[in-house]
């Protein structure tokens, strides 16, 4: 299985959605199409 690379933008808007827009982790990451997890480990770099 081959590893999606995510753009720095894409990454950060994320976390925004989340940390900014007070959108839950789950709901971006299925609205965004990436892992929950994902998410999680871009918001512990930003």
């Amino acid at each position: 299985m081959s590893r999606q690379r995510y753009p720095e933008e894409f990454k950060v808007e994320a976390v925004k959605q989340v940390t900014e827009r007070n959108h839950s982790v789950a709901d971006v990451a299925q609205r965004l199409g990436v892992t929950s997890h994902s998410i999680y480990n871009w918001m512990k770099a930003y």
